[in-house]
């Protein structure tokens, strides 16, 4: 941890019972939402190890007392933002439940509103990839919890589509389903990073042929 984080034992604590002191819920989210961006930029370009909780709160337009007294450490504040960008991803990809009869075609709106999540934030995709399989990890526990919501969303829509297709059952479930979270993570950035000039839809194309494969013709 570096100086600049090691004041978080020094954030004042509130008296019990005191009015207006903790962020409300509005606030506590549009404070959440700042930071989040401006740490996601900031790690993007460092690494979480690389930047320091002055910088996000800089960064934030917040004070690093507020940080230290709504999110605590620093390493509670990336635990913190790593929830707040998996709800972001998963409210996207839930939105968009019951909009497609055919199954394939609402894993292909899903995958499309994940795409576009990797256009919106990637650096959270970078710090998904580069720290999710990082052993030790700070944040492992934080990731294996949020891995597998975002794997449950995705296990709803492959059993939707074995239910209405013939699929391959010999492929295990569980594979199917961290191939398709994979490739969602690492097409997303990959596109992000070194072939901007793919469109969204090949993306999605490249993605869904997991899917389709695990359909038998």
């Amino acid at each position: 941890m570096s100086t600049q984080d090691s004041g978080a034992a020094a954030a004042p604590a509130a008296p019990a019972g005191a009015p207006g002191k903790k962020l409300r819920p509005a606030r506590t989210n549009a404070t959440k939402q700042r930071l989040f961006e401006a740490s996601m930029e900031l790690i993007g370009e460092r690494g979480a190890a690389g930047v320091t909780v002055d910088e996000i709160a800089a960064a934030a337009g917040v004070s690093k007392g507020t940080v230290y007294y709504n999110f605590g450490s620093k390493s509670d504040l990336i635990a913190q933002l790593l929830r707040h960008g998996v709800d972001i991803m998963l409210g996207r990809l839930q939105a968009i439940e019951g909009q497609a009869s055919d199954p394939l075609e609402a894993m292909e709106g899903m995958v499309g509103q994940a795409m576009d999540f990797m256009d919106d934030y990637p650096s959270f995709a970078r710090l998904w990839v580069s720290e999710n399989w990082r052993t030790p990890s700070e944040w492992g526990k934080v990731f294996a919890e949020l891995r597998e919501e975002l794997l449950a969303v995705i296990r709803g829509a492959i059993d939707a589509v074995a239910d209405r297709y013939p699929v391959d059952r010999s492929i295990a479930q569980g594979s199917l389903e961290a191939a398709t979270l994979g490739a969602i993570f690492v097409v997303g950035l990959d596109r992000q990073t070194y072939n901007p000039e793919r469109t969204r839809e090949q993306s999605i194309a490249a993605i869904m042929t997991i899917m389709r494969g695990y359909v038998l013709h």
